[in-house]
């Protein structure tokens, strides 16, 4: 006759803990494949948040200098701004970019490339006889018409809404500005309307008439003083 074997208590419970230490193990895998280090962003989706950014240290600064140099206006022109930068912050959120990220464009111009040593002087240089496309500077306003400006700027958009216009720290209101994307050789003439934190910053509008699908940031743009 053959006999048949029993389990006896003790080793059920061993088996069982055994099956629980298996799938816990398994679980555990599937944890730390679920918390692993989120997959770093697509060169496009670092060239929206770096266009955000930029965006929203502008209108930052803007709202800033307000405050130090108030004048009649300033409190007007705060409200907007702030309605601004919450604009910006929503469209970061809806990108996957750091909320609140800000940059200026004098950090972003070049992200990618070091500062370069200064050359000295060859035997045939003039230094005497200024470049012909020397940057206006703070004398902007003061640039003759077809006139290259705000050199080596990069250009955002202030967020504000309205038909296409401008807006600048160094050209008063009734300017107009050509501004062409060299990377998709689109331009737009537009009028500056009001003050901002940089040489020119475009609205939504006129943002849309010459930037890269899906981009907030020009790197290459040729700004012209014209009428």
């Amino acid at each position: 006759m053959s006999r048949r074997r029993t389990l006896g208590t003790k080793k059920k419970i061993a088996l069982l803990v055994s099956a629980a230490t298996v799938a816990g193990g398994g679980a555990f895998v599937m944890a730390s494949t679920s918390n692993a280090a989120p997959t770093p962003k697509s060169a496009s989706e670092s060239t929206v948040c770096l266009g955000l950014a930029t965006a929203l240290g502008n209108n930052q600064k803007f709202i800033a200098d307000q405050r130090a140099n108030p004048d009649a206006q300033s409190e007007a022109r705060i409200a907007n701004r702030e309605a601004v930068v919450a604009e910006i912050e929503r469209k970061q959120e809806a990108s996957g970019c750091a909320v609140g990220e800000s940059a200026q464009d004098s950090q972003t111009a070049q992200p990618s490339q070091p500062a370069q040593p200064a050359q000295p002087p060859t035997a045939s240089a003039q230094p005497s006889q200024p470049a012909a496309s020397a940057p206006a500077g703070n004398g902007g306003g003061a640039a003759a018409s077809g006139q290259q400006v705000c050199n080596g700027s990069t250009v955002t958009l202030s967020g504000e809404g309205g038909a296409p216009a401008a807006s600048s720290n160094q050209f008063p209101a009734g300017t107009k500005l050509k501004v062409t994307n060299l990377d998709n050789n689109k331009s737009t003439t537009v009028e500056v309307t009001s003050v901002s934190g940089s040489c020119a910053l475009l609205n939504n509008a006129a943002f849309e008439q010459v930037r890269e699908p899906g981009k907030f940031l020009i790197r290459r743009a040729l700004i012209e003083k014209v009428g």
